[in-house]
């Protein structure tokens, strides 16, 4: 055999275990990527997915609602998707549809409507995907949780707080949206303090209103129509700070601002500057610290199958549901300081920027 003979041979052999090495690289390599893919999907898997379904972000404290709450969710290491239907019925069930589909392990919604909520609870649940009703309630729907402050409370504090100071006299209440099931559990409240009074003749509702999605115009027309009419107004209830906004600028307009009572909801900051400046009375503080702190603990415990030790229930229409009832404290000049300035809530430069 000759030398060439033997070069070519050689070569080939060469060229041959190239080739194998190649080949077992090749494979080495692509069982290397997919393990790590696995381990990627895996870890992934891992994080407890949370779909944030807010009826509205109009008002100022859903905002503070959504960013307490994601704060606080990453913090406990979920990863949160948040949609926020604007009051649309139809959008908020086309997003919970869609945060299904991101394989969400449980869903926290804002229903912005009661009873039609009720359908996105049930899609949820089709997909083994538990349910936590936050602040708002949905009816006949059965959900896992409903976190919320006591709202029967918040109207016993408002009625409560107006009849000390104002025991006989003309009463005009302005509630928030019908289709929002606080409403019913603060005129609840509300009804419990004030017809015993009515009953007796010492306080006459003069009108009691309806806002279409909370919404302040419609407590400015209210108020303007009371007044044209010639109503002597003494006290009102208003169903949020919001609302209280509208009523309180028309009574501006009439020069009866710090003159009729009115209180209200929600410790929002233009409201905590209206009750220093003298022209809203009171506003009921829930703190959100507590509510979306303590609604995100639930639900990474939810999504872990962990058990809740909630004793409270709720009846939703058709079930009685595990009710998470926070406290709501009545707040006012007096204690302004000690509640909505120390917890954070507010800052005092911006509560009181208008006196400084």
């Amino acid at each position: 055999m000759s030398v060439k003979f033997k070069n070519v041979i050689l070569a080939l052999l060469i060229l041959v275990l190239l080739f194998l090495l190649i080949l077992i690289s090749s494979k080495v390599y692509k069982f290397y990527v997919a393990s790590k893919l696995d381990r990627e999907v895996s870890n992934d898997s891992d994080v407890i997915k949370i779909g944030f379904s807010l009826g509205t972000l109009k008002e100022e404290r859903w905002v503070k609602d959504r960013d307490i709450f994601m704060a606080k969710a990453k913090e406990l290491g979920a990863e949160v998707f948040v949609q926020n239907a604007n009051n649309d019925d139809e959008d908020q069930l086309k997003q919970v549809k869609y945060l299904l589909d991101k394989k969400i392990d449980i869903l926290v919604i804002v229903p912005n409507d009661l009873k039609k909520a009720s359908a996105a609870v049930e899609m949820a649940k089709k997909a083994g995907v538990k349910v936590i009703s936050y602040d708002r309630l949905v009816l006949n729907s059965n959900v896992d949780l409903y976190i919320s402050f006591d709202n029967v409370k918040v109207g016993k504090l408002m009625a409560e707080y107006l009849v000390e100071r104002y025991p006989k006299g003309n009463y005009l209440i302005i509630n928030g949206a019908t289709n929002d099931n606080n409403t019913k559990m603060i005129k609840e409240g509300y009804d419990s303090v004030l017809l015993p009074k009515v009953k007796s003749g010492d306080i006459n509702i003069i009108g009691e209103e309806w806002s279409p999605n909370w919404m302040s115009e419609y407590a400015f027309q209210s108020t303007e129509k009371y007044i044209q009419k010639n109503y002597k107004i003494d006290a009102i209830i208003a169903g949020d700070d919001g609302l209280a906004n509208g009523i309180i600028e028309s009574l501006s307009e009439h020069r009866l601002a710090g003159e009729v009572a009115v209180v209200a909801q929600d410790a929002d900051l233009a409201a905590c500057q209206r009750i220093i400046e003298g022209t809203q009375l009171m506003t009921v503080y829930k703190p959100l610290d507590k509510l979306a702190g303590d609604a995100a603990k639930l639900a990474v415990k939810l999504a872990k199958g962990e058990k809740l030790n909630v004793n409270n229930t709720i009846y939703d229409g058709k079930y009685n549901v595990p009710y998470y009832k926070l406290e709501p404290i009545a707040v006012d000049k007096t204690n302004i300081d000690d509640t909505v300035i120390k917890d954070g809530f507010h800052s005092r430069d911006d509560v009181y920027r208008y006196t400084n």
